[in-house]
């Protein structure tokens, strides 16, 4: 059994979380990726929850990454509830599927409840996220800011009945838009990686980084 450390992410590990950030989703979704430059325009922003940004470390290599925006549920009556956005959480591919993005989400969680948090959704692939008690967010009544419900459009209750009467819309925060002509320039900060575009990328479109 690797023996994992979890501690809270410093400046210092901010270069390095982009690159294997780069690294875990490299033409996983499409050709290249954009998720290395969303944690770079977290960093900026008060959406970010410092308490939540936890990187883990093996053999004192930094080998895994999770980070918590804050969101919000909109009601039609446009009234508001603040709510967690949970990613990117990245591992090293040399390091998936060995239990680290398992531990760091439920060490995340673990401290959501303590913060007092009342929910966490995300976009990620079902078969993954189950194991974590999360669900169809439409058995809560959110849907996506453009009224969508899909299977991979996720939502946990951190406390029994905590979505109860929490329904509406979900929004997440701007910076996860990305702009094409930004990330071109951001990818020259890093060494050169050959783009390809995948079977799996052709057959079924954007799936979730299993850890």
């Amino acid at each position: 059994m690797m023996n994992i450390t979890i501690r809270l992410e410093t400046p210092s590990d901010f270069r390095e979380t982009e690159a294997l950030t780069r690294e875990a989703f490299w033409d996983l979704y499409k050709p290249g990726c954009d998720e290395h430059l969303i944690l770079h325009k977290m960093r900026q922003v008060p959406a970010v929850l410092k308490e939540l940004d936890f990187v883990a470390i093996y053999e004192n290599k930094l080998v895994g990454h999770i980070i918590y925006s804050k969101a919000k549920v909109v009601k039609e009556n446009n009234l508001e509830f603040e709510v967690l956005c949970l990613g990117p959480v990245s591992v090293l591919p040399e390091y998936q599927k060995k239990g680290i993005g398992s531990k760091l989400i439920k060490h995340s969680i673990a401290w959501a409840k303590k913060l007092g948090f009342k929910a966490i959704f995300l976009f990620g692939n079902p078969e993954y996220y189950h194991r974590f008690s999360f669900e169809n967010a439409e058995k809560y009544k959110v849907k996506t800011s453009e009224g969508d419900n899909f299977d991979e459009f996720m939502a946990s209750e951190l406390y029994e009945n905590s979505l109860q009467g929490i329904e509406g819309k979900f929004y997440f925060d701007p910076i996860f838009h990305v702009d094409n002509k930004e990330l071109e320039t951001f990818e020259k900060e890093f060494p050169y990686k050959e783009k390809h575009v995948t079977s799996t990328q052709l057959e079924c479109g954007k799936k979730e980084i299993v850890t």
